[in-house]
């Protein structure tokens, strides 16, 4: 009885009109009088919806899907998309306030009227399942359905409608949030109805006949392309939801290129170019009238690109005045909250007026949270939507700017390059650094408007809370502001100094690393080591600078707010009569940290600003500098008649050719060059030859004259092209369907691209497996190919494997002649090659495959003894044509031009008999196989990384390397932060704590200074403590910024000391190793160590830890502040953090992979440009230009794609962390609310909540950042684990006499060598004799152990039995450094190193200037180096490169003189030069080093046939050893065999 009872009473209490009101359910007056029943209908058009939708919902969309194929629900926008989707996000935020409003209102009452906010509540939930259903209709393509949402939006609208109309007629005034609330909502209802009639009009798909048929966007056909932004709808967009599959695929398999596809036509480099080109040419029309006026790139680019820059300008203001929500909320929730703990009686229950004004509404302290929250989560969505905006701006920018320079490039005029106009660098620095500059600067481009707007807002609502003192802490950061933009431009000075010395520093490496084996047989490894330490100490010094000016640059950003704070604070206190409200402090408070980061980044916009002018200038002087003159002759449009057409495929009249100096370089010019038959031209060395090529090609300036090329007659049913005909028509027939425009041309500097070398010799022409055999014979390149280790599918080029010029010339003589033209000019094609070569290629080559063709040859050359396979000759002098015509017109017209060739052959006829002997070609595969054998350890190197190894064993299963790519490698970091020192690695955690307590200390101080009671400034103990408060504040605030200077020093001074040792215990560790080592490990991979990965340790690094760990520190300080003042909020925290833990694990995997692809993407298309400007001459005589640009439009884009989505990545990363930071704030400011701490607390809490949302995103991207920059310091330290050689020996120096070894007396005692210990021995039980002074000589075919004896005697290999004793000290006991400085050696490769010659024959500088004349004269090069600038400190380019290799294997000569040793080992020394110079060797040897003890390892028997004792090896045995003479008087001995051979 009594529950039915109290059943009942509660049932009245919840009733829909409320039961405190009679007339609640009086309709008498009127049905719509009653505003219970109107509230009522209200219901009706959402619970229509629900049911309606529902079912629909539910039942699937399976049979009503779209017919094409398309990849994902994305396509298909209905008309007004956008509209609908803003509308109805409008629409739920009404809706909240008016369930907020109704719920106020409610809390108003005696009892409870569901009325005032359950329609509010079904309306959200309606409005929600609006959406949905909307999205799903859209997607399956099925307009029909939409029907139901036209109903509702109508029913809404009129309902709506009715109840406006009914608040009018009671007289409800404006001012009544209510009534505004349904205004609103009726204009929203009815745009949506108008949405939905524009969606009916366009479709036509009820009430029309015939309803329009739509196809998706070529896009979403196309199955390749996965970047969706543009495609998916706003909530997507906004919140980069199409990028979850990737991102979490990321866990299960790395990112590749094929994951992320194609671009979307609208971004693809050509779409862009198009535009800017455009916009370009119009500016150039517009100036054209106008001599001194130059067009403007910068209003072509804003023509282009300008719409797209002022909707993320628009976004960026919205966020930026949404921005001043956070501040605002705080001081209204503050003063809200004491208000309520003040006036708590006051707000009792009023049922008579049930309309509640905006003013009270906003005064609950329950409604600014809610606000705050929403206002955080749209000023994160617009902020993170301009920074999209704009980075999809800046790619396509560069994407246009890049084409638009190749296309440049590939129209500059010859000249340009050759006269040094426009060098290859200039053109690299546009393309890798202007573009990249300019894109940078339309990244910050909307900060340029955004910040002053930004910084008077802010300034104008510190006035209102604080009045005249906040002028006092603006003034203060304004004035800083001018110093963080002195240190900005000191940072970059430093970086560049920076640059220029790691440049030197890594030429100073390679020089090392190339002529490694030399310095560790001459023990001088030390010497240059030091060279390179010296250069790196320059370098740590500006890396000094460049540090120091970077801590202050952290200093001075975290620094200024608290100065800033500190000022106005204190101002405030002694200038006011009021004491320091919380709702103000902490409200200034943010805005202080609101404004200091548009100062901070202001100077690098402005920076940023400053260089994009610059670059722009560069590009306009690049863009309008000469191009070559449009080659119509090629297309014959100036044919000639069709007699002489038979005949010559070229002519020549009346020509003067110039390089652009306007001196003509080739005057008067009368050349034919006749049709299917050879021509060559001769001539001395810089008469022309190469320049008349070219001139006919039309790469140099025409002064006057013509060149004609020539066309087929229409008659031969033929049009265009310039192949001309011979007699019998059979031939037309052949060669009608060769590629008549372009011309097979092999420069005399050899070509290749970054390709493999079956696609270098291709060259974009079909494969033809006969015709490429037939090439490949005849340019004797396949005992080359058959070296490579993949073949003919190696890669070659810069990044590729490096061949020698003779390997590289035949290739592109190669691509010449596979080439399907009529025309084939070969520049100097013989000047590489030895003579076999050069034989084979004329006899095979050009006799056989290219007169069997009947195609066009014309010749440069030097090598006059094939002046007689001539069809026709032009013989050149100082730019002008000598002579022209058959070889035996020039022996009856030319008699001394005649005998002057024929002296000149017999000479060339004796060097071909001694050439003979030399075999460069051999020697040349010889270098090519030592650079590839050791490939087998390569591989197993790159991926040494000690971590793994206790996992390597199950390695093979898929989820242990996903484990390893999610795992952050702590190791590696814990490595990294030791190597810095341990006393700066505690000093750097101290510093940091320590500051980050007395920040906190710094807020909660004014917590407590702000909450106390706020009495009138009157009695003397409130001055007193006035001037309490300010004192230890003014303490902390000056601790604190002292703390800020101290901690950005400490980390940088450790990333210094870290980066120091690092390289140091490198470079040492490298100079150590053994020679294997640098066999086994590509020079390119250890070159990596000391460029790519120094330079991140160096520079990358500490930037990136220091953020990280302030950022994390700032984090966790704000969640122990805001627990500390509401504990409950740890509750709330778990779920957020599981949330935090799941999006950083994700993103970081796929943040890494995106990274590797963009860096990765970057180098080829950076290649291929630097490659294409450098064989522009061949790309345009091939007539090859459309191919390349389309190849640098496709490496352009794969670029810009994983750029994209990169920043896609990073945006969806901050989207996700900024809305978990403003969940942080609503969880913060609803449980400071139900907590109830002190007020000041209370500010507190949301104080540090708001800036947790300015960092969490920062933790991840630092942390992520942190993980790719470890890899490199993991990479360095897999080099520091290497074994180094061992350089003590068992005896001290000391014991050692100083002028061991004195005889040369050598014992070979059952020597047994390997080259590590897990190989198969290469010598093995070898005993020998050698007399002192005796000359010896080994010989034996490849691989028989010759060399590596030679470096047994200098330890470079293992003994690991028998012995070799050398003047009575066996080597082994020896310090390393002791026995190699004692011994000389001359090797077979001449290594010379950048310097002067002095340095270069005596680095250690040990000798006097006559013994190293002595050695010159010795050499036979006493005269050529006195005649040098400057004599013995004359200088030695990298390389050597300055002198031939003749004269540099003399120079090595010499140096080994220099060293007064009693032994001298030749390993294969006269090899790679020519007879005579090996004559000069051969003599000296035998005179200069009488009474040494020299060991000669031969190359050519013949060389040692006067040697006192021969000594011939075949596997690492000594098969015969005795005199020469003896050894020739037995038929059968191994050795005469060789010498038969030989001759």
């Amino acid at each position: 009885m009594f529950v039915s009872v109290y059943i009942k009473i509660e049932a009245m209490k919840v009733a829909f009109c409320g039961n405190d009101n009679t007339s609640a359910y009086n309709v008498s007056a009127g049905v719509l009088k009653n505003v219970c029943f109107v509230d009522a209908l209200n219901l009706v058009p959402h619970v229509f919806l629900l049911f309606i939708t529902f079912p629909i919902l539910f039942i699937g969309w399976g049979s009503q899907s779209s017919k094409v194929q398309i990849h994902h629900n994305t396509w298909l926008h209905f008309p007004g998309h956008n509209l609908r989707w803003i509308l109805t996000f409008t629409l739920l935020f009404v809706h909240v306030c008016e369930i907020a409003e109704g719920i106020v209102s409610d809390t108003r009452m005696n009892s409870h009227h569901l009325h005032l906010f359950l329609p509010a509540m079904m309306g959200f939930v309606a409005a929600t399942t609006a959406i949905v259903y909307y999205h799903n209709i859209e997607t399956s393509n099925f307009p029909k359905l939409l029907l139901a949402l036209f109903l509702y939006w109508i029913m809404a609208f009129v309902t709506k409608t009715i109840k406006l109309i009914r608040y009018c007629e009671d007289g409800v005034p404006l001012s009544q949030l209510r009534f505004c609330i349904t205004g609103i909502m009726v204009i929203l209802y009815g745009l949506l109805m108008a949405v939905e009639i524009n969606v009916i009009r366009v479709r036509k798909y009820v009430f029309f006949m015939n309803p329009q048929k739509v196809k998706p966007p070529e896009d979403l056909q196309d199955l390749g392309v996965r970047f969706l932004q543009p495609f998916v709808n706003l909530l997507s967009k906004a919140t980069y939801w199409w990028m979850n599959p990737l991102i979490i695929s990321a866990h299960k398999k790395p990112i590749d290129l094929k994951a992320i596809g194609k671009l979307p036509i609208a971004m693809r480099a050509l779409t862009n170019y198009v535009c800017l080109k455009e916009a370009y040419e119009e500016q150039k029309k517009k100036v054209a009238n106008q001599p001194n006026r130059i067009p403007s790139i910068w209003l072509a680019m804003y023509r282009a690109f300008g719409r797209p820059i002022l909707l993320s300008s628009t976004f960026r203001y919205l966020a930026d005045l949404l921005g001043f929500a956070g501040p605002l909320c705080i001081s209204g929730i503050v003063r809200s909250f004491q208000n309520t703990n003040q006036n708590y009686t006051t707000s009792a229950k009023d049922p008579s007026n049930p309309y509640l004004s905006s003013q009270d509404f906003f005064r609950n302290v329950y409604v600014l949270p809610v606000l705050l929250f929403l206002a955080l989560i749209l000023q994160r969505t617009f902020l993170q939507a301009s920074y999209y905006v704009t980075i999809e701006t800046g790619i396509n920018l560069r994407g246009a700017l890049l084409a638009m320079i190749y296309n440049k490039i590939l129209r500059l005029s010859t000249s340009n390059l050759s006269m040094g106009e426009m060098t290859l660098g200039q053109i690299n620095n546009l393309v890798a650094i202007e573009t990249n500059q300019l894109m940078w600067f339309l990244f910050l481009c909307p900060n340029l408007w955004a910040m002053p707007v930004q910084i008077i807002m802010g300034v104008i609502l510190l006035y209102y809370l604080l009045k005249e003192s906040a002028l006092v802490g603006a003034a203060v950061i304004v004035l800083l502001a001018p110093i963080q933009y002195f240190i900005a431009t000191k940072l970059a000075e430093a970086q560049k100094s920076t640059l220029d010395y790691s440049t030197e520093r890594l030429k100073k490496t390679n020089e090392i690393l190339k002529g490694i084996k030399l310095l560790k047989l001459y023990a001088w490894e030390h010497i240059f080591c030091t060279s390179v330490e010296e250069t790196r100490t320059k370098e740590l010094k500006s890396l000094k600078t460049f540090a120091l000016y970077t801590s202050l640059s952290i200093f001075m950003n975290a620094a200024i707010p608290i100065a800033a704070v500190l000022a106005t604070f204190v101002t405030y206190e002694y200038t006011n009569d009021t004491t320091l409200q919380p709702a103000q402090a902490f409200a200034s408070l943010s805005l202080f940290h609101i404004l200091v980061t548009p100062l901070f980044l202001l100077s690098t916009v402005v920076r940023f600003a400053v260089k994009a002018i610059i670059s722009v200038q560069k590009l306009n002087e690049f863009l309008l500098s000469d191009e070559i003159g449009e080659d119509n002759w090629r297309s014959a449009e100036s044919s000639v008649t069709y007699e002489s057409c038979k005949k010559h495929t070229g002519l020549v009249t009346n020509g003067y050719f110039s390089w652009g100096s306007g001196l003509a370089t080739l005057s008067n010019i009368n050349i034919k060059i006749p049709t299917g038959q050879m021509t060559m031209i001769v001539g001395q060395v810089g008469c022309g030859k190469s320049s008349l090529l070219l001139a006919i090609l039309g790469e140099m300036q025409t002064l006057e004259g013509k060149v004609h090329w020539n066309k087929l007659p229409d008659r031969e049913g033929n049009t265009g092209g310039y192949f001309s005909i011979n007699e019998t028509d059979s031939s037309c027939e052949a060669t009608g369907s060769r590629n008549r425009y372009s011309v097979a041309y092999a420069a005399q500097k050899p070509w290749l691209l970054n390709a493999t070398v079956e696609e270098n010799i291709i060259f974009g022409s079909p494969f033809n497996k006969q015709r490429y055999k037939a090439v490949t014979d005849a340019c004797s390149l396949q005992p080359d190919i058959d070296l490579l280790p993949f073949g003919d599918q190696t890669e070659i080029g810069e990044r590729g494997i490096n061949l020698s010029g003779g390997q590289r010339q035949r290739i592109c003589v190669a691509r010449a002649l596979y080439q399907n033209t009529n025309m084939v000019f070969l520049d100097d094609p013989f000047s590489a090659l030895d003579i076999h070569l050069s034989d084979h290629l004329m006899q095979e080559g050009i006799l056989k495959f290219l007169q069997e063709d009947k195609r066009t040859l014309v010749l440069v050359t030097h090598k006059l003894q094939y002046l007689p396979h001539a069809d026709w000759i032009i013989a050149m002098k100082d730019g002008y044509v000598l002579r022209e015509g058959t070889l035996k017109d020039i022996q009856t017209k030319d008699v001394e031009l005649y005998e002057h060739w024929k002296t000149l052959m017999n000479r060339q006829d004796q060097e071909l008999e001694k050439d003979m002997e030399t075999d460069q070609t051999t020697l040349e595969r010889k270098t090519l196989r030592r650079a590839m054998y050791p490939r087998e350890s390569k591989a197993q190197l790159e991926d040494e990384d000690e971590e793994e190894e206790e996992e390597e064993e199950d390695d093979d299963n898929m989820s242990t390397v996903m484990r390893l790519r999610t795992k952050m490698p702590w190791k590696t970091c814990w490595r990294y932060l030791t190597s810095g020192g341990f006393f700066l690695l505690f000093l750097m955690i101290f510093s940091k704590l320590l500051k980050h307590s007395v920040i906190v200390a710094i807020d909660y101080w004014l917590a407590r200074w702000t909450s106390r009671d706020n009495e009138t400034k009157a009695s003397d103990s409130t001055d007193q403590k006035q001037s309490y408060h300010v004192a230890v504040f003014s303490v902390l605030c000056g601790a604190g910024i002292i703390l800020c200077l101290i901690t950005s020093l400490t980390v940088e001074w450790m990333g210094l000391t870290a980066a120091k040792n690092l390289h140091h215990n490198l470079l040492n560790k490298i100079i150590l190793g053994p020679i294997r080592f640098f066999d086994t490990t590509p020079l390119g991979l250890i070159l990596n160590r000391f460029s790519a990965d120094t330079n991140i340790i160096d520079q990358h690094i500490p930037p990136t830890l220091e953020s990280l760990t302030r950022s994390t520190l700032l984090c966790l300080s704000a969640i122990g502040m805001i627990s500390y003042a509401t504990p409950w909020f740890l509750v709330t925290l778990v779920p957020l953090g599981v949330a935090f833990y799941f999006i950083q694990k994700y993103f970081r995997v796929a943040s890494k992979d995106l990274q590797e692809l963009d860096d990765s993407t970057q180098l080829p298309l950076l290649c291929h440009f630097s490659e294409t400007a450098e064989g522009l001459t061949t790309i345009r005589a091939f007539r090859h230009e459309a191919r390349f640009k389309q190849h640098m439009l496709e490496l352009t884009d794969t670029n810009n794609i994983a750029y994209l989505f990169l920043s896609a990545a990073n945006r969806w990363l901050e989207v996700r962390t900024d809305y978990l930071g403003a969940c942080i704030v609503l969880t913060a400011a609803v449980t400071s609310i139900i907590y109830e701490p002190d007020s000041g607390f209370l500010g507190l809490g949301l104080l540090y909540a708001l800036t947790i949302t300015n960092y969490l995103n920062w933790v991840v991207r630092n942390l992520a950042d942190l993980e790719v920059q470890m890899g490199a310091v993991k990479k360095v330290n897999s080099f520091l684990t290497m074994e180094s050689e061992n350089y003590e020996g068992t005896m001290d120096p000391s014991q050692v006499p100083k002028d061991w070894p004195q005889e040369g007396e050598i014992k070979i005692e059952n020597l047994c060598v390997r080259y590590e210990n897990n190989l198969k021995p290469v010598l093995k039980h070898v005993k020998a004799y050698i007399k002192p002074g005796q000359k010896v000589g080994i010989c034996g075919r490849t691989g028989s152990g010759k060399s590596s004896l030679s470096l047994a005697f200098f330890r470079m290999v293992d003994i690991f039995d028998g012995r070799i004793v050398i003047d009575g000290i066996d080597i082994c006991k020896l310090p390393l450094h002791t026995l190699r400085s004692r011994l000389s050696i001359i090797l077979q490769d001449p290594i010379l190193f950048s310097g002067s010659i002095r340095f270069n024959l005596d680095p250690e500088c040990k000798c006097t200037d006559d013994r190293l004349w002595e050695a010159l004269e010795i050499a036979q090069l006493k005269n050529m180096v006195k005649s040098l600038p400057g004599g013995l400190d004359a200088v030695v380019t990298e390389g050597g490169e300055n002198f031939s290799v003749g004269q540099r294997q003399l120079f090595c000569l010499a140096r080994a003189f220099v060293r007064k040793s009693s032994i001298l080992i030749m390993d294969e020394a006269t090899a790679s030069i020519d007879m005579a110079t090996e004559n000069i060797l051969q003599k000296v040897v035998m005179t200069a080093f009488v009474d040494r003890t020299v060991v000669t390892i031969a190359h050519r028997v013949h060389t040692i046939l006067t040697a006192d004792m021969v000594i011939v090896m075949k596997r690492g045995n000594i098969l015969e050893n005795d005199t020469p003479e003896n050894l020739l008087s037995q038929e059968d001995s191994i050795f005469a065999s060789f010498v038969r051979a030989d001759m």
